[in-house]
């Protein structure tokens, strides 16, 4: 895996930019490619950060009980030293959820093709992180990525078993639009990959941040400029 926790291609945006006659439309495009560029690097940055954490705890894996008991403490006693460091993103809890991670997905950036595959939020991973069924899990990982499913939306999905209705019936079309009909209203949260508190915390936002956008802006490029 390469060493480097971001992969970030400042110039690809210029590249592919391409002025008109309008001013107003090219000021609108290049202000939401670099937003859209900023969300990417972050969430590469969250994802890999968090899989890498699992990693090392992973290391530590014990196989029999008392080895088990060992690790449970070892994450205790982690979590009690980084919360302390670091802040509340390192509970127990989300210490479990990277290990469960990297379990889960020990391979995610290793690709046949070299090529970086599209990842989903860490809100999105903490979602998938609930299905045990591994063929479950991919099929709603594949639509999530596809589809560009919110994260309240993977959680309905995956709450209202979703993956088997779909499996089951004889009229997917119906399924699946009422599907798009509850959810509707969840794909429309522009903020809504930074209210998971792990990725509120990354950003610098306190437990009440309002989330507004230009805030979220100055601490998306400020974090941006740690990792160059």
């Amino acid at each position: 895996m390469n060493n480097r926790l971001i992969d970030f291609d400042q110039n690809n945006m210029i590249n592919q930019f391409v002025k008109t006659d309008d001013i107003l439309m090219d000021m609108c495009g290049i202000i939401e490619s670099s937003q859209k560029a900023a969300y990417q690097a972050v969430n590469m940055t969250l994802v890999k950060r968090n899989w890498l954490l699992g990693y090392r705890i992973a290391s530590e894996e014990m196989q029999d009980r008392e080895r088990a008991k060992y690790g449970a403490e070892i994450i205790k006693n982690l979590s009690k030293e980084l919360s302390a460091e670091y802040g509340k993103g390192f509970t127990k809890t989300n210490l479990y959820a990277f290990y469960s991670f990297y379990k889960m997905y020990p391979k995610i950036f290793q690709t046949s093709s070299g090529k970086s595959q599209r990842l989903l939020s860490w809100s999105h991973y903490t979602v998938l992180l609930q299905v045990n069924d591994e063929k479950a899990r991919a099929w709603y990982e594949k639509e999530a990525v596809e589809q560009t499913w919110s994260v309240r939306t993977l959680q309905r999905n995956v709450s209202s078993q979703y993956y088997y209705r779909i499996l089951q019936t004889q009229n997917k079309e119906l399924v699946e639009g009422e599907m798009k009909e509850l959810t509707a209203k969840y794909q429309n949260d522009k903020l809504e990959f930074i209210k998971n508190p792990i990725v509120a915390e990354f950003l610098g936002f306190a437990s009440n941040a309002d989330f507004t956008e230009s805030d979220l802006e100055k601490s998306i490029l400020s974090n941006i400029q740690k990792f160059h």
